[in-house]
């Protein structure tokens, strides 16, 4: 065990490598699938029926397939189309397109628990569509959308393990590559295990800091 253990202390650069990669997976998919989630639940709210169901349909499908099947997909769907990405930016992709639907989903669900007295006096104000969304709007619906997004943030990081099956080298990759190497399976995936653990439990924190700021403005 002391013998994995010092392999991985001196392999840590491997794991330093597939930590940076988790995280900015992790933060880019989260911060995109946002942006793009509010764009979505917009087109639900929308009253044009053929947009609405769009959007509806798109949330259906993502929700009813599971990740690692998308992102097999993706990675060999896409060149049968003439679309040749590397894995890296595949993998970027599969989880943005993935969770963009879970974040629609919380966005709307968030959205609907908002006074309609507020939009009211934002449209008695002259505010219309995207300036109602950016004064009125967006405040009280990010913070009563953030715990959910927080939550979702760590289910990417969680997903992002999924993607050593295209040989991105985020952390399990890490892992499982010293694993493979050198034989040794328990330190490798124990230190994998508390760097994830210790990832969680920053978004926790940062989900419990957007809370407080939440109820200090209500």
């Amino acid at each position: 065990m002391n013998r994995g253990f010092l392999i991985v202390w001196e392999q840590r650069e491997v794991f330093v490598n597939g930590l940076a990669s988790t995280v900015i997976l992790t933060v880019a998919t989260t911060l995109i699938a946002l942006m793009l989630g509010v764009l979505v639940a917009a087109m639900l709210r929308v009253r044009l029926l053929v947009v609405a169901k769009g959007g509806r349909l798109y949330i259906d499908a993502m929700r009813c397939v599971p990740f690692l099947l998308f992102a097999y997909l993706l990675y060999y769907g896409l060149p049968a189309f003439g679309v040749r990405l590397s894995p890296w930016n595949t993998g970027l992709l599969a989880l943005i397109v993935y969770n963009t639907a879970y974040m629609a989903e919380i966005i709307r669900a968030a959205w609907s628990t908002l006074s309609p007295d507020w939009i009211e006096a934002g449209h008695a104000f002259g505010f219309r569509h995207f300036r109602l969304f950016r004064h009125i709007i967006f405040a009280p619906l990010s913070f009563a959308a953030a715990p959910m997004i927080g939550n979702q943030a760590m289910q990417i990081m969680k997903d992002s393990a999924f993607l050593m099956i295209i040989t991105i080298p985020e952390l399990t990759y890490a892992a499982s590559y010293i694993q493979s190497t050198y034989f040794t399976p328990f330190a490798p995936f124990v230190t994998a295990f508390l760097l994830y653990w210790a990832l969680t439990m920053l978004f926790e924190g940062v989900v419990a800091l957007v809370g407080r700021q939440a109820a200090a403005r209500r």
